[in-house]
Formats: C-alpha cells, structure tokens, sequence
C-alpha cells in the first residue's frame, strides 16, 4: 500500500480500496466507461460555505453573461453528472446528498447530465446546527436545518431491468438485504439524538418524539442512524495534528484531527451502499472529502475509488480507510 498523499491503493484477497488526490472533473475523464457499479457521494452544495473555494462557483454564459453562483453550481454538476452516466454500468445508480436551498440545482444538473432521477430520500436529523447569527428583535435569516435531501439517480437502462440485471448486474436497489426492521426499505432516513442509548432516549431525541406522537404507527420503525460521533470521526488520525476546526463560527475551541466539516455518519452510508452497490461490486465517490463512502464500501464488501481534490482531507481519508479496512479484517 502507498501512503502518499496523491494516490493510496491496497489490496488483498477480501478488499480493494484505492483513492486518489485530484479534480474530480479531470480524473472521471480518464476513468474507463461502464466501469462502476454504483456511486454514493457528498460533492459541494454551493453554499459558498465559509468562503471555502471548492463551495464557490463562477461562470459565464453561451453569450458572455456572467452567470449566478446558484446557475454556475447547476452548470458544474451537469459536467460532473455527465462523466458520472459515462463511467457507471447501465442501470448503476447514484446517491447524492444535497442542501435544501440548492438541491433544485443538483437535480437539475445530474438530469441534464444525461441520469434519470428515481427517488429523493430524506435523512431527517434534527439535531442541525443554525448557519445564521441571531440578529436584534429576535431576529435571522435562517432557520436550523433538520433534514439533508438524499438524491437517487439511475444510468439508463440497456433494454429490460431483468435483462440490465444479467447483463451487468445493475438496475435495481438490494431491497431483501437492506429491509429495515423487517420492513421494505423507506424513503425516509431518522437520525438519534448523539445521547441516545440501548437503554432509552434523549428528551430531544427525533426519533423518540415521532414514535410519542404516533404510537400505533411507530415511525422510528424506519431506518435511523446518530449523527458521526467524535470517535466515529477520529477514528484512524491519532498520527494527524489537532486543529481548531472552529465550525460555524462557535466560540469554543474544538480541536479535531479530522477537520472535515461534513462528516457522514457510517451507519447512514454502510445502508446506501447497500442499497444500490451489488455485492463484491465498485463504488466511485467522486468528491470523498473523509472518506465516509469508502469506509462503508470496506465495512460492506465492496470495492472502493475515491477522488479528492483538497490534500488536507486526502490525509484524513487515507487514514480512515486504513483504519477501517484492518477493522475489517479482523476475526469477528
């Protein structure tokens, strides 16, 4: 295995993950077409978060006109998406997270990309933290996010599902491996207060509140997941420095190794990987920021390409993905 920062590769008779530091829009070009299985990913929003570059869209028009950031952002994931169709199997399907405010666009360009949308799950959380200061009067421009929106989208297929299926082994989602609680899987993802225990649940758990408003229904019976604990996140960078991650402007100092600002939690992305990886199959995220996507492909069999862009996280995932991987490996 290699542990630089531009490329990380292992492999062995049980797992195969590789990850490579790069552009996204450059590397997918390279990448063989049909070639990939599935893609889970967490690519930018377009928020322009913390002035952050790779949030931050420009672009200009077929007559010169300088576009919005919310038209740029569309723009740009119509490119990805289109190298995305490109490389994935027929029927291959695609789980995107998106923002709220800016997820028309992410739709918008994957379809102009060339992919058919299939479905949008909600991975409802509650638990967000307000992006907004307050202001004077009890007053802000934004209220505290509660839910990320989960896109699905599916390369057409070649002919039939079934005959997509044989042929390729894509088309469909892994619906008897991934019931929930015995349960067809929903579109709906519930999140557990971070406190949550075997034992019971918070005061302010999601979950717990929605089951207490519908006993006979017991919504909670839905797949639900906590949010990525700090030892879920840290996991793998003892040898990384700490740094103060100041997320969202809080005063206190939070010093982190993985400074990753949007980390997934793996329970989330262990159960969409499965859900529309086939087994033993390759899963691309082209944007891996910490690696979560590829830390659940590991956990769940599959095989694993991951690009980044940003070195800083390129560390951070590499060393997750160690990590992970010889958890793996051990006997259970």
């Amino acid at each position: 295995m290699s542990t630089t920062a531009k490329l990380a590769l292992y492999e062995d008779d049980t797992q195969a993950w590789g990850l490579i530091e790069a552009d996204a829009l450059a590397l997918l070009a390279k990448l063989p077409e049909n070639s990939v299985d599935a893609i889970v990913t967490d690519p930018p929003y377009g928020l322009g978060f913390h002035d952050e570059s790779w949030d931050s869209f420009r672009a200009t028009g077929p007559d010169g006109e300088r576009l919005s950031q919310g038209e740029a952002f569309e723009c740009w994931t119509a490119q990805w998406a289109a190298e995305c169709r490109r490389v994935l199997r027929p029927g291959a399907v695609m789980a995107v997270f998106g923002a709220p405010r800016t997820f028309h666009r992410l739709v918008s360009g994957i379809e102009d990309g060339g992919l058919e949308v299939r479905d949008q799950l909600l991975w409802l959380y509650a638990q967000g933290v307000p992006k907004a200061r307050k202001l004077p009067g009890g007053l802000a421009s934004m209220l505290r996010p509660g839910y990320e929106p989960v896109l699905l989208a599916r390369k057409p297929l070649a002919g039939r599902t079934i005959d997509n299926i044989e042929a390729h082994g894509t088309g469909a989602l892994n619906i008897e491996t991934n019931r929930v609680n015995g349960y067809w899987p929903a579109n709906l993802a519930l999140t557990h207060a971070p406190a949550c225990a075997e034992a019971g649940c918070t005061s302010d758990c999601p979950a717990a509140m929605l089951d207490a408003a519908r006993p006979d229904l017991r919504p909670s019976r839905l797949f639900f997941c906590s949010k990525a604990s700090k030892a879920e996140r840290e996991a793998g960078c003892d040898q990384l420095p700490l740094v103060d991650d100041q997320l969202y402007s809080r005063p206190a100092v939070r010093l982190r190794r993985n400074i990753h600002p949007t980390v997934k939690p793996l329970a989330l992305m262990r159960w969409l990987v499965g859900l529309v990886t086939p087994p033993g199959g390759l899963v691309l995220d082209p944007f891996t920021g910490s690696a979560s996507t590829g830390v659940a492909a590991v956990l769940e069999g599959r095989r694993f390409l991951g690009i980044e862009r940003e070195g800083r996280y390129v560390d951070i995932a590499c060393a997750r993905l160690t990590h992970w991987a010889h958890e793996a490996r051990k006997p259970s």
